[in-house]
């Protein structure tokens, strides 16, 4: 794979960075496309999007320095301009948007549920297209695989940048990831169509999204998943998409519950 495409002068323009824009433009679409069908303006699903890329940005890269300084990385490291030029842990990207995303919806004075329901196929997606650029950089790599599609990576800027292993077969987990988050975004989706109450799509996307990982988790072979009180199946991303259900099951609760409220009343 090629994690950097060229380079204007010094400055080098990587392919993560390039599919990350273009999974923010195509995430965008989708969510002005469903906003529309619930009555929201799209400036303001604009507005939103763009708190929760820089919320996400930095949540991604806060949760990888935890991590990472957990694991015994020296604080002069983390704050090294290739270190920190990583994609960092999308769960905490992921926690990051979503307080970023309560704030902002709260001061845009958009409806909670009906906004969630159109911004989280919309992550989904998102983080498709980023996974893709995961793919391309050589970053969140697999274990080692025997399989027939076991890929294997030859860039020195991959092992550079990511430590990612050369000239090693292993699993395309970032493409099992892809696949995931395009099966999380289509249930999401078709939940939508047939939802009983607005915030069902949210709750579910947060429930998906961990089951998902939980299952993806079992090939990731990169070193910056970190774990937890020394359980060598207790991952960062185990713990966090634990974390995830349980807050999807939460907000199902929480928004079925005011929908019974609001039909008795």
């Amino acid at each position: 794979m090629h994690p950097i495409l060229f380079k204007i002068g010094s400055f080098p323009i990587g392919t993560y960075g390039l599919l990350l824009t273009v999974g923010f433009f195509l995430a965008l679409a989708l969510a002005q496309r469903l906003g529309r069908g619930e009555g929201l303006p799209s400036e303001s699903i604009s507005d939103l999007a763009i708190t929760l890329l820089l919320a996400g940005v930095i949540g991604s890269k806060l949760l990888m320095v935890i991590v990472d300084l957990a694991n015994g990385v020296r604080f002069a490291e983390v704050l090294d301009l290739g270190y920190l030029r990583a994609g960092g842990a999308i769960h905490g990207g992921i926690i990051g948007a979503t307080l970023a995303f309560f704030w902002r919806v709260k001061r845009l004075k958009l409806p909670l549920a009906k906004t969630l329901d159109c911004m989280t196929p919309a992550v989904a997606l998102g983080q498709a297209i980023g996974r893709l650029g995961c793919f391309s950089a050589g970053c969140c790599y697999g274990t080692v695989s025997n399989l027939p599609w076991a890929v294997t990576f030859t860039d020195p800027n991959a092992q550079n940048l990511s430590g990612t292993p050369l000239a090693m077969p292993l699993h395309p987990v970032q493409l099992y990831t892809f696949v995931a988050n395009l099966l999380v975004m289509t249930s999401l989706l078709v939940i939508r169509k047939h939802r009983r109450f607005s915030g069902q799509v949210s709750g579910c996307y947060f429930i998906l999204e961990g089951i998902g990982r939980m299952v993806t988790e079992h090939w990731r072979g990169d070193l910056d998943r970190g774990f937890m009180m020394g359980i060598p199946w207790l991952s960062t991303g185990r713990l966090t998409s634990s974390l995830f259900i349980l807050f999807g099951a939460g907000l199902l609760l929480w928004f079925g519950k005011r929908r019974q409220t609001e039909v008795t009343s």
